[in-house]
Formats: structure tokens, sequence, C-alpha cells
């Protein structure tokens, strides 16, 4: 590779990487009601009084819907790089058997703990196709003309 080639190589490098974005910004996602409505939620509220004054909720819970989770998350992010939480917000509003608020919950990025999604997997019972039956299963069974009447299947 000759002076030229190289030169000319580390020059075009140079100008693709400065053309990548420096810039942050931050991307906020959530529904998250305004604090003069939280602080309005109290204790014996109805779900309905409770829609109407914070909107619906980001999460139901799906095994009691007894709880139900407002949240927001702001991301700062730059170019091609793994974001980077700034702020996160939870507000969880749980109900008592007749559908009453109990208690309402704040918590923050602050009040969070990381979890570590397991990488194991749970077995399912299936009927797993061996090497022969995925390949040459279906040999035998293409019939181009469905037999009739008529013709009997010849």
């Amino acid at each position: 590779m000759s002076i030229r080639n190289v030169v000319f190589s580390t020059l075009a490098g140079i100008a693709l990487i400065s053309g990548c974005s420096t810039d942050f910004f931050n991307q906020t996602e959530g529904n998250m009601p305004p604090q003069k409505d939280i602080i309005a939620i109290k204790r014996g509220m109805t779900q309905d009084e409770v829609r109407n004054i914070l909107g619906s909720p980001s999460v139901v819970s799906s095994l009691d819907h007894k709880s139900w989770i407002y949240t927001n998350t702001t991301m700062r992010r730059l170019a091609f790089f793994k974001p980077k939480e700034v702020e996160r917000n939870v507000v969880a509003v749980e109900f008592n058997l007749d559908g009453k608020v109990d208690k309402v919950v704040q918590l923050t990025k602050e009040n969070g703990k990381d979890i570590r999604i397991s990488g194991d997997e749970t077995p399912v019972m299936s009927n797993e196709e061996g090497f022969m039956q995925k390949y040459f299963g279906g040999v035998g069974q293409y019939m181009p003309i469905e037999p009739t009447k008529t013709n009997d299947g010849l």
C-alpha cells in the first residue's frame, strides 16, 4: 500500500468520524401526570375518579388489577452509543377489594434497584421434529390434482 493510499484512507476516516453527532439529546417516554394531580388523589376515591384526574395508567397489574402504575423515564442519548437513564419517576396507585384507593406510592430512580435478567429458559413440552421428519416429513403428501368422484384419484 502506498503512502498516498494510507494518507487518503486516514483523511477519509477522519471525515467520516467527524460527521458523527456529538450532541446529547434527551428522550422522555411514559405517562406521568403533574405533581398537583398526584397530590389530589385521596384514600377512598374510586377508579373512575382516579382515571378522570390522572388519566389512563401506563401499566395495570395483570393478576388482580388492583395496582395502577404511572411511569416515565428520561434517557440521554449520543449517536449510536448505549443510552443512559437520567431520570425515572413511578407513581403506583393501589386499590382495595372495593375498587377504592388504598395508597399512593411515589418512587424515583434513587429508590430503584438494578435487576439482572436471567438467561435461563423454561423447557416447553412439545413434539420436537427430528432431522428426518423436519426435512423429509412432507414427502409423498403433495397432490397437484385433487381426487374427484369421476377419476377416483387417477
